[in-house]
């Protein structure tokens, strides 16, 4: 039984043997299998570049390629997509910060397979070497400083170099006037900040012989950095019940209507040290650029300054000089109390000298004695009632009492 079973099972291996060899070899199923082969091939790279300074990413535009969406992805805005035009291989991305790193991604079609690539960007240089405390400001309208700190771990020898970049007109500049601390840029001004868009996009990047230093960028909405002027021709016309506060919107980047302003009054009663005769009163643009002050007659003497902010961002400017409304007569200060006091304790003493100096000068009578030489006796008494006339001398006219009947006893 054993022996008939191993015939049958090596015929029938032998068997499959031969067919897998012929199938092996049968040059039309070879050639099938290379042509299955050969329509797997692999899926196209698009080469994806990105240019920072410009924001733009571009990719290799292949034939029967339709892209569908591209986009960024950073920290300062999160993600953005945007809607791929048709035949277009680019994007730009303008209101992108990416100095913290950022994702950029792209989808096309390929031969109806849809293929989605992703670019990863960094900061290229050493931690910490890059501008920090970056801040920008305009004022009068047309001027603009911008200042920065030197990177924590920035090297001596580091050089940091400013650029605005309008994407809107197309306007790219380097800063024109460099602000040095010790030979290195730390700040820029520059003029003509009316002539910018809305918003701009700022890089500050920098250069070493040691190190790599990173860049730092931003973008900036202008209307939320200008601070505006004081508002100009204060003027205060006074009557009977109130005074009436008058002024002109300051000059700004652009043409605003006055509701885009606010202004704010520091009404101040001078020589007073009360708080309630110091106000703060805040003032819609929108109310004709007025204020009505009460302050009946006699109006007290007073101040006022104004300054200016944006109504939607409160960022106030700076105060204008002091303007002064109200009565001429001020009340007098406690210096003029001291010399009035002064000035009368003088006139008080000078007019009681001159009274003692009369009473002591006075001449006081005298009594004189013909035969003792101004000894007194009880029988003569000589009263000198008033100085001698001019031109009498010393003559005294004497008169002489003498009693008869002690005369008469002597005798």
């Amino acid at each position: 039984m054993e022996d008939s079973w191993r015939p049958a099972g090596s015929l029938m291996g032998s068997l499959v043997r031969a067919v897998l060899v012929m199938v092996l070899l049968d040059p039309a199923l070879l050639t099938q299998e290379h042509q299955d082969l050969s329509t797997m091939e692999p899926l196209p790279r698009l080469n994806m570049k990105f240019d920072p300074w410009k924001m733009k990413l571009t990719w290799d535009c292949k034939e029967n390629t339709t892209a569908i969406q591209c986009g960024i992805s950073d920290e300062e805005n999160g993600p953005v997509t945007k809607k791929v035009k048709e035949n277009e291989c680019h994007c730009i991305f303008q209101n992108s910060i990416i100095h913290k790193g950022s994702k950029l991604l792209v989808k096309v079609n390929i031969n109806q397979s849809q293929i989605r690539e992703e670019l990863i960007f960094t900061n290229a240089g050493e931690n910490d070497t890059a501008a920090q405390n970056v801040s920008c400001s305009i004022y009068n309208a047309d001027f603009m400083n911008c200042t920065w700190a030197k990177g924590r771990a920035a090297p001596g020898d580091v050089q940091y170099f400013f650029h605005i970049q309008d994407f809107k007109r197309g306007r790219e500049i380097e800063c024109p006037h460099y602000v040095e601390d010790a030979g290195i840029h730390v700040g820029c001004h520059l003029e003509g900040a009316s002539g910018f868009s809305s918003n701009i996009y700022i890089l500050v990047n920098g250069t070493s012989r040691t190190k790599g230093i990173q860049f730092f960028d931003d973008v900036l909405l202008l209307h939320r950095i200008e601070v505006y002027n004081p508002p100009s021709n204060i003027t205060i016309h006074c009557n009977k019940s109130h005074c009436l506060i008058q002024w002109q919107k300051p000059r700004s980047r652009l043409n605003l209507s006055n509701r885009e302003f606010q202004y704010q009054l520091d009404i101040h009663r001078q020589n007073s040290m009360e708080h309630s005769d110091h106000q703060l009163v805040e003032v819609s643009g929108d109310l004709e650029n007025k204020y009505n002050f009460p302050s009946p007659q006699p109006a007290a003497r007073h101040t006022v300054q104004i300054r200016t902010t944006n109504s939607r961002l409160l960022h106030w400017g700076a105060w204008s000089p002091p303007a002064e409304f109200g009565s001429e007569e001020r009340a007098p200060s406690l210096a003029h109390v001291y010399v009035l006091v002064v000035l009368g304790t003088l006139v008080g003493v000078q007019m009681l000298c001159c009274l003692l100096k009369r009473l002591v000068g006075r001449p006081v009578p005298q009594i004189k004695d013909k035969w003792t030489g101004g000894h007194l006796t009880d029988d003569e008494i000589i009263w000198e009632k008033c100085t001698p006339a001019e031109g009498k001398g010393d003559h005294e006219e004497v008169l002489t009492v003498e009693a008869v009947g002690e005369s008469m006893s002597r005798v």
